[in-house]
């Protein structure tokens, strides 16, 4: 049964009015454990998670039609780690990212705090979907380091990969939880609720995708880390599909429908903080609330994501009408495969991508740029690097794809702010 902890907060009169440095009592809220426990799925919610386990396995499956599936897979999961990043109010747009990223491989100090942060969510983003295949086991050391890599290098580092021993709360003052609208769990009950969620994570009774839905909630509901909660926690559902089979080659990009459906999110994820026994109707009602938008999230990404991938298609036929004959598996023929991935590279970076000497990637990004389909830029100290602006002008439109409800933005403006298309 979930229970509220009733505490109270003294005040340290830290705060500017008097307002925020009173004490006060407050309730913590202590989630139902989940390992081994029964759920009960309305038929039409059932329908949906169907729907979007097909959707995503279709992705997967079909995403060898793109000649380097890689690529695509690089790109979507770049494009969820800015997205994830968005939600937690890190604004950034995709040339600007790809360059900073470009400029660090040149080992130059990042500038460019909100470039550094969303950097390292795509840094433990990569990492934790590399260390999961198929039937691994998700553990609570594995959600640690992620979290660890997120924070590296943030004004936040000292907290990276620890759980929080202080309480926390969402909303109302920065200086006590008196009015805020929500309260986790005191830190000494995270880390038994954070065993607990892993053995939930590990187990096999559910659609992958109600799966994903309900560990990402709980963990939302825990929020076991000082800062970086909702990044991890949205980490965790690319883990779970992957573990269960479902996404083992391309993430759909959840986190750019749950940033547009913010209010939904949000609601949702409140939805399933029921008060009593985990079988009432409030219970019931609200966790299935949570999963039907969680699955319609994951298929209008995937039905954006196949968009993007036709439109990459176009551009590396585009590119390739332009140079010519290109011999199979030469070093132009395998960069113009991996551009889609990374439109933005320096020529040690492309050798690496391809597997080819420096001298050859050179002679192959030279042809590229004398074909228009790469242009030279300066990133970090006057660095020499390379982008593909058509995958970039794709990924961009992208993004701005999926801010609009319903899904083109002629006739649906964004609602939240996303880069300007040129």
């Amino acid at each position: 049964m979930s229970t509220v902890i009733r505490r109270r907060w003294l005040s340290d009169r830290s705060g500017p009015s008097r307002k925020e440095t009173r004490s006060c009592e407050y309730e913590a809220y202590v989630p139902d454990t989940l390992a081994g426990r029964a759920f009960t799925i309305d038929g039409e919610v059932a329908a949906d998670i169907v729907d979007a386990a097909a959707a995503i396995a279709r992705l997967n499956v079909e995403a060898a039609s793109l000649a380097d599936t890689e690529a695509l897979a690089r790109i979507l999961l770049r494009a969820e780690s800015v997205a994830s990043s968005r939600i937690e109010g890190l604004e950034i747009g995709a040339r600007r990212l790809l360059r900073a990223e470009a400029a660090r491989e040149f080992g130059d100090d990042p500038s460019d705090v909100t470039a550094t942060e969303v950097l390292g969510n795509i840094d433990a983003m990569v990492y934790g979907v590399e260390s999961v295949r198929i039937g691994d086991e998700i553990t609570t050391d594995l959600l640690l380091e992620i979290h660890r890599r997120l924070l590296a290098g943030s004004r936040l580092e000292r907290y990276g990969g620890r759980y929080r021993d202080v309480q926390n709360w969402i909303g109302g003052s920065s200086y006590n939880p008196c009015s805020a609208a929500y309260v986790p769990p005191p830190p000494e009950r995270v880390a038994d609720l954070m065993t607990d969620l892993c053995t939930f994570a590990n187990e096999d009774g559910l659609p992958a995708v109600a799966q994903a839905a309900i560990a990402h909630a709980q963990f939302e509901t825990i929020h076991p880390f000082v800062d970086g909660n909702g990044r991890t926690g949205r980490a965790l559902i690319h883990l779970i599909l992957r573990r269960r089979g479902l996404a083992d080659r391309v993430l759909p990009p959840v986190s750019l429908v749950l940033a547009t459906w913010s209010q939904d999110y949000i609601s949702g994820l409140t939805a399933t903080r029921y008060r009593g026994p985990a079988t009432s109707k409030q219970a019931r009602e609200g966790i299935n609330l949570w999963i039907g938008r969680f699955a319609a999230a994951c298929k209008r990404s995937v039905d954006d994501a196949a968009s993007f991938e036709q439109q990459a298609l176009a551009i590396e036929a585009d590119w390739r009408e332009r140079l010519g004959r290109v011999r199979a598996r030469s070093s132009a023929d395998l960069l113009l495969r991996v551009l889609v991935g990374a439109p933005v590279v320096t020529v040690n970076s492309a050798a690496a991508l391809i597997g080819r000497s420096f001298v050859h990637t050179n002679e192959a990004i030279q042809r590229l740029a004398e074909a228009g389909i790469l242009r030279q830029v300066t990133v970090g100290r006057r660095n020499r690097a390379f982008e593909a602006p058509q995958i970039i002008d794709a990924f961009t439109a992208l993004e701005r794809q999926l801010a609009s409800p319903e899904g083109h933005t002629r006739t649906s403006k964004p609602v939240r702010r996303v880069p300007q298309s040129r």
